[in-house]
């Protein structure tokens, strides 16, 4: 789901990219099954690509491909039965990367270090293509900004320099409220909203600005809002827990045009007393930043699902 969004994102509309969504009956690799539309070809091309690599139904899906004259890439750990399944359908097999070490156990969706696993080789392989623009130097500059934020962001650094854990530690006890803001915020976003629940088991809710607006302004003016409860101050601190009240997350990427709704944003925000967390990411490029503002996020879903963990 992630890598598709992040794909489409990044083609734009001149390479539409259709995120082909599985049916079964329940969330596991036996159980999924993938179909491809009607109108896919021999000038269309199919990219799968998993963490787990023994989904039948994504063999399926290759061989069907094959079938229909489709060129067929796959990323996934290697030695699975889609690795098999591809090569065996003339397909091009990437190897997952799972360095530094292999898991014994398929990692989940969200994991930090999945999606970058998965997109990069899809990355390189478009950009040959001509979909989309990430030569070697790009990716270079992207594996260097990661790097940066481990640096700002890692376990050894101090909350009050650290902008993941004090993100993560803003979000506590909170609904994050997820608004984002220019091209490459969007699919970070739905990324961060993705990993909290995955990671922590924290639910939040994500829309891009100006609609989120509209969208959001009813919740921050109910119960979720900080000043909605005014008794809420004299609970027992010791045997209640807190009530939830919602906490806006604004992730902006400098909009195009020098247009922005972020004014709004906070005024609304601030209107209903529901405090706002800022993430915008230093300039470069649109892999740079939406590396960035990812890398980020996903310190600080693992740093609050680390938080919430059962003592």
């Amino acid at each position: 789901t992630q890598t598709a969004d992040l794909l489409g994102t990044l083609a734009g509309a001149g390479s539409p990219v259709t995120r082909l969504a599985p049916t079964g009956v329940a969330p596991a690799a036996g159980a999924l099954r993938w179909e491809l539309p009607g109108w896919a070809g021999s000038v269309d091309l199919l990219l799968i690509a998993t963490p787990d690599g023994t989904e039948p139904g994504l063999s399926l899906l290759a061989e069907q491909a094959y079938r229909r004259g489709l060129t067929v890439v796959a990323v996934a750990p290697a030695g699975t039965p889609l690795a098999e399944s591809v090569s065996g359908s003339h397909g091009l097999f990437v190897p997952m990367a799972v360095a530094p070490y292999d898991h014994d156990e398929p990692l989940a969706a969200s994991a930090p270090g999945v999606l970058w696993a998965l997109l990069t080789p899809l990355l390189a392989l478009l950009d040959r293509t001509g979909l989309l623009t990430a030569p070697p130097d790009t990716l270079q500059k992207v594996a260097d900004r990661l790097d940066a934020v481990a640096e700002r962001c890692g376990p050894a650094v101090v909350t009050y320099s650290n902008a993941a854990k004090t993100l993560a530690a803003e979000l506590a006890d909170s609904l994050p409220v997820v608004w984002t803001e220019g091209v490459s915020a969007g699919p970070a976003g739905r990324r961060f909203a993705a990993a909290l629940a995955e990671l922590s088991g924290t639910p939040a809710v994500v829309a891009e600005l100006p609609e989120a607006l509209a969208a959001h302004s009813a919740l921050l003016a109910g119960p979720l809002a900080a000043g909605a409860d005014p008794d809420d101050f004299f609970r027992d601190r010791v045997e209640e827990a807190p009530a939830l009240h919602a906490r806006v997350v604004l992730l902006r990427d400098r909009p195009l045009g020098g247009l922005t709704a972020a004014p709004a944003a906070r005024e609304l925000a601030l209107t209903h007393d529901t405090p706002i967390s800022e993430l915008e990411p230093e300039e470069g490029g649109e892999l740079e930043t939406l590396a960035e503002l990812i890398a980020v996020t996903d310190f600080a879903a693992v740093y609050l699902a680390l938080a919430s963990a059962p003592r």
